[in-house]
């Protein structure tokens, strides 16, 4: 995937990708949503897409699954043209959106027969992949009760089933864990992770939850105003954010004082008898601290290594404004807008 400004075509040749996207553009009136997004996304991996509030990427993922179509630009899911195959498109993915499609009341197990249905299984093969989900799930003692006696846990985990009754290739989870409480969230990750380890299954991210990216994606994009601004693992986009440093206590002023003589950057902190030392969190930077202690006999009682989280690089990345006819370049500086999707 490349930001935007710096096009990838769209080949033929998708087998290795399950997603991808020159040029997407999109807008609602005079409002620009999205200003030429490109995307690479391979088979059986984690991708997520994260963003502030109005940055475009619930509409990504509705011209993605077919749900509107974009002004401009190409793309391919799953190996099908989104505008000409758009029905092998949809009966190839799998979409769970923020807010539960679940039927109150109906019991699980008619919930997901209903599914069923829908995907025009027969009956009896409907009955079996409904079964089949329930055990996957740990939902068959249940499976006979209403679903609005259900915690939010587990009716997030009836809302994926039903998504999988099609046996998608490429799903879509917009906020999956959203109002969930930790140990639901955990249960949902090892889930998804599951359906990629296990089944090979394309999981399309967007989440609130930083922490879930970091766990769960194999690559991350950064959308702001519409456009692309960063893309990588999380490490990669960690790396790129300062701010990362090596905090080394000492017991007493004597050898605090001679190692911020060693170390002239650094700064000090007289109360903790700390020194904090600029790092990239490598460990060849390590060493080189470590290295320069011991060559000087200065002693240290504790040494940790501090580096930028997704919190950081949100922070940093989205939030400031981007003048028209700018390209979509990672930006150094910004604050954080609300991290629910209205766009």
């Amino acid at each position: 995937m490349t930001a935007a400004g710096t096009s990838t075509p769209v080949t033929a040749n998708a087998t290795a990708s399950a997603i991808t996207a020159t040029g997407l553009r999109k807008s609602y009136g005079d409002k620009l949503v999205l200003d030429g997004i490109d995307l690479d996304i391979a088979e059986g991996t984690v991708f997520a897409l994260l963003g502030p509030n109005g940055a475009g990427k619930t509409t990504t993922v509705e011209i993605l699954s077919t749900l509107i179509a974009a002004d401009a630009g190409e793309a391919r899911v799953a190996g099908h043209d989104l505008t000409r195959a758009a029905d092998a498109v949809r009966s190839s993915i799998g979409v769970t959106g923020q807010f539960s499609a679940v039927d109150a009341l109906l019991t699980a197990e008619e919930n997901l027969l209903l599914m069923a249905d829908l995907h025009h299984l027969d009956r009896r093969e409907g009955k079996r992949r409904a079964a089949e989900l329930l055990r996957r799930f740990e939902l068959s003692e249940v499976a006979g009760r209403t679903t609005a006696t259900f915690s939010g846990g587990m009716r997030r985990k009836l809302d994926l089933a039903m998504t999988l009754i099609g046996d998608p290739r490429v799903i879509f989870l917009d906020e999956p864990t959203t109002g969930l409480d930790p140990r639901s969230r955990r249960t949902m990750w090892e889930i998804i992770r599951g359906l990629v380890t296990d089944d090979g299954v394309t999981i399309f991210l967007t989440t609130q939850y930083l922490d879930e990216a970091d766990q769960l994606a194999d690559r991350i994009a950064v959308l702001d105003h519409g456009r692309l601004i960063a893309e990588g693992t999380a490490d990669e986009l960690k790396q790129r954010i300062p701010g990362g440093h090596i905090r080394v206590r000492f017991a007493d002023t004597l050898n605090l004082d001679a190692a911020a003589k060693i170390f002239g950057i650094a700064a000090r902190d007289e109360e903790s008898l700390t020194l904090r030392i600029p790092s990239d969190g490598s460990l060849p930077n390590l060493r080189a601290v470590l290295d320069a202690l011991e060559t000087t006999d200065v002693r240290a009682e504790s040494l940790t290594v501090h580096t930028p989280d997704l919190d950081d690089v949100f922070l940093t990345l989205t939030g400031q404004p981007h003048p028209a006819g700018t390209t979509g370049t990672a930006h150094t500086t910004g604050t954080a807008a609300s991290s629910k999707e209205n766009v």
